[in-house]
């Protein structure tokens, strides 16, 4: 059996990243593909206690190391309880946030150096790397405008703008980087396209990787 793949989707706030999970994973579903779809952090029952803690709006006292080792803890058993097994299943597994958020949001926004973050995020998942990451990028003050609206406004969503903008500018940054598959997708339009667009970054990536036939993935014309 084959390896399966990690898809990754990251964001500043307000991007869009979770209502994309969600319709990707139903169209995983409809074309019968095996699949796993998760958030971070939370998903299994020790990272929904610690996303109580880190989310709490009366945490505000908490320190930035801290804030970076309970991200840790909760994605090192994510990674070991269902990223791993679902991989050596041959499954796809899709992320709402992995590795790369505590790199932006603790390394780079928080200070805490992106080296070190990186050093510690890849001994809490033992290596392990998204095989595609997909960016969705929005500007900082439309997409805390949008988190406003989507029901839950948590103890980082209330930072000040500027920790927001660094985070969208940490994010374009890591995209750049060499030996990895990143790619960009600009949310400036309707929901419609960007889903449109995500899928199209998706459907091609598992075509070129086999899991899929291209012509298969596209929606039906209708009219």
């Amino acid at each position: 059996m084959r390896r399966g793949c990690l898809i990754t989707l990251e964001g500043p706030e307000g991007s869009g990243k979770t209502h994309l999970a969600k319709r990707i994973g139903e169209r995983f579903r409809e074309m019968g593909l095996r699949h796993s779809c998760y958030r971070e952090p939370g998903t299994t029952d020790i990272g929904l206690q610690i996303r109580q803690v880190l989310h709490d709006l009366k945490n505000i006292n908490m320190c930035a190391r801290t804030e970076l080792l309970l991200y840790l803890a909760s994605r090192a058993q994510l990674v070991e309880e269902k990223i791993k097994p679902a991989l050596l299943q041959g499954e796809i597994v899709l992320l709402d946030r992995y590795g790369d958020s505590s790199r932006v949001y603790q390394g780079i926004a928080r200070g805490l150096g992106l080296d070190r973050v990186t050093q510690l995020n890849d001994f809490a998942t033992e290596g392990l790397r998204p095989d595609l990451t997909i960016l969705i990028d929005v500007d900082t003050e439309v997409g805390l405008e949008r988190k406003k609206y989507q029901g839950e406004w948590n103890r980082l969503d209330g930072e000040q703008v500027e920790f927001h903008r660094k985070v969208r500018a940490g994010y374009l940054s890591l995209s750049q980087e060499s030996g990895r598959k990143w790619v960009i997708v600009k949310n400036d339009s309707t929901l419609e396209v960007l889903e449109s667009r995500v899928w199209g970054e998706v459907s091609s990536f598992l075509a070129g990787r086999g899991f899929i036939e291209l012509e298969h993935s596209r929606p039906e014309r209708r009219g």
